[in-house]
C-alpha cells in the first residue's frame, strides 16, 4: 500500500506559482471549473479568471473537455489555483508590445459598449475611446456592438494593465493615403464635381474626392458676392474648374465662376445700340462712371455723357449705388466694352419739353383789332 501511494506522488507534477501549464477542464460550476492538471488534487479555475472581460457564465468561457494554457496563481498541499485569464495577459502583452512598435493594425470585436467608449478583448482588456472611434463624432455607440474593427495601439502599458487603442489612426493614415492619391491626379484646367464642406467669410471648402479645395469668395460667381452663401450652401454638389494644386501644402484652389457662361455671354444679342436700360452706379472715376447694366456687366458713361452741362468730376452728379437710366450708344461683347449716355436721355427730354411748351404756348390775344388795323401795322413797318 505505501508504495502504491509514493508511486502516486512520484507521478504527481511539480508546479510553482507563476508557471504557465497545460490542464483539462473536468467540470463546469456557475461560479467556477475544475481542471486536471496533474496534480494531486483538480485545480480550480474561479470564475474572475476565466477572462479580462466580464463574465456572466463560466460555461460561456468552457467547457468539459477544453484543454487550455493556465497561469499558476495559488499552490498548497490540498489546492491549486489557475487563471486562464493571466495567462492570456502573459503571453498577449508581449505580442501586442511588438505590434505597438511596428505600428501593425490589429483586427478586433467589440465586447462591450461602456460609458466614454467601447472595449475590446485581446487577451487584455482593451480600451477605445469614443474620440478614438472615428473620424467623426458618434453620438450612439449601439450599433457597434459586436463590430469588427481595425485598431492601432495608441498606448500600452503592462504593469498597469492599460491598453489604448485606435481606429481613428487607421482610417487618418488611410485618408492621408488617399489625399496623396487625389492630388497627383489632379489636373490644373480640369472641371470635376464636388461637395461643399463649410462656408467662410471668405470662401466655402469643397470636398473633390478626399481632398479639400477653396472656392475664393472672388471664383464664385461672374459678379460680385457678399457672402459664400449666396451662391451655395453647404452639402451642394457643384462643379468646380481646378486653378491650382500644390501637393507640398495639400492646397487645392477651385473656381466655380469658370464652370459657368460669361455675363458678357448672356447677354449678347439682348443689349444693342440704341437701346434704353436701366443699371445702378457700381464705381466712379475721374473720367466718367461704370453702371452695372446685368450681373457682371459694367458699361462705361463717359464724364462727357453724364450731364448738359460742363462737370468737373462724375461725383457731382452721380454716386455709387445710384439707379440710372442710360442710352446705349456702342457695344461690343467680344471686347467687353459698353458705351453709355445718360445726356443723350436728357437732351431729348429737354427737346420734347420745348416742343410741347411751343406747342402749348397760348395764342395771342387779338380780340378788339380789325384786319385792316393788323394790315395797316404791318404796312407801317414795311415803310421803315
Amino acid at each position: 500500500m505505501a508504495d502504491e501511494m509514493n508511486n502516486e506522488l512520484e507521478g504527481m507534477k511539480e508546479f510553482n506559482v507563476g508557471d504557465i501549464i497545460t490542464a483539462t477542464v473536468t467540470k463546469v460550476e456557475e461560479k467556477q471549473a475544475y481542471a486536471d492538471a496533474g496534480y494531486k488534487v483538480d485545480a480550480v479555475i474561479p470564475i474572475s479568471e476565466l477572462s479580462s472581460l466580464h463574465v456572466e457564465k463560466v460555461d460561456d468561457v468552457l467547457k468539459e473537455g477544453d484543454q487550455l494554457e493556465f497561469k499558476v496563481t495559488k499552490m498548497e498541499d490540498d489546492e491549486l489555483v489557475l487563471s486562464r485569464r493571466a495567462a492570456l495577459a502573459d503571453k498577449s502583452w508581449g505580442e501586442l508590445q511588438e505590434k505597438y512598435e511596428s505600428g501593425d493594425v490589429i483586427e478586433a470585436q467589440v465586447a462591450e459598449i461602456v460609458k466614454g467608449g467601447l472595449v475590446v478583448d485581446l487577451g487584455v482588456r482593451g480600451f477605445i475611446p469614443a474620440s478614438l472611434v472615428e473620424r467623426y463624432y458618434v453620438e450612439d455607440f449601439s450599433d457597434y456592438q459586436g463590430k469588427t474593427l481595425r485598431l492601432k495601439i495608441a498606448e500600452i502599458d503592462p504593469e498597469e494593465n492599460k491598453l489604448i487603442l485606435s481606429q481613428r489612426a487607421v482610417l487618418d493614415e488611410e485618408a492621408e493615403v488617399k489625399k496623396k492619391e487625389v492630388l497627383e491626379n489632379l489636373n490644373v484646367g480640369d472641371t470635376v464635381k464636388g461637395t461643399v464642406q463649410r462656408l467662410t467669410n471668405f470662401g466655402a471648402f469643397v470636398d473633390v474626392g478626399g481632398v479639400d479645395g477653396l472656392v475664393h469668395i472672388s471664383q464664385m460667381a461672374h459678379h460680385r458676392v457678399e457672402s459664400p452663401g449666396e451662391v451655395v450652401n453647404e452639402g451642394d454638389e457643384i462643379e468646380v474648374k481646378i486653378l491650382a494644386v500644390d501637393p507640398d501644402s495639400e492646397r487645392v484652389s477651385l473656381s466655380i465662376k469658370d464652370t459657368l457662361p460669361g455675363p458678357w455671354t448672356t447677354i449678347e444679342g439682348q443689349i444693342e445700340a440704341g437701346d434704353v436700360i436701366d443699371g445702378h452706379v457700381k464705381r466712379l472715376v475721374s473720367f466718367g462712371a461704370f453702371v452695372e447694366v446685368a450681373p457682371g456687366v459694367e458699361g462705361l458713361v463717359h464724364i462727357s455723357q453724364i450731364a448738359n452741362r460742363h462737370i468737373g468730376t462724375p461725383g457731382e452728379v452721380l454716386e455709387e449705388g445710384q439707379a440710372v437710366t442710360a442710352k446705349v450708344l456702342d457695344i461690343n461683347p467680344a471686347e467687353h466694352r459698353i458705351s453709355l449716355s445718360i445726356r443723350e436721355l436728357e437732351s431729348a427730354e429737354t427737346s420734347d419739353s420745348k416742343v410741347q411748351s411751343e406747342y402749348e404756348a397760348p395764342e395771342e390775344d387779338h380780340a378788339g383789332f380789325s384786319l385792316g388795323d393788323m394790315v395797316g401795322d404791318q404796312l407801317k413797318k414795311y415803310k421803315k
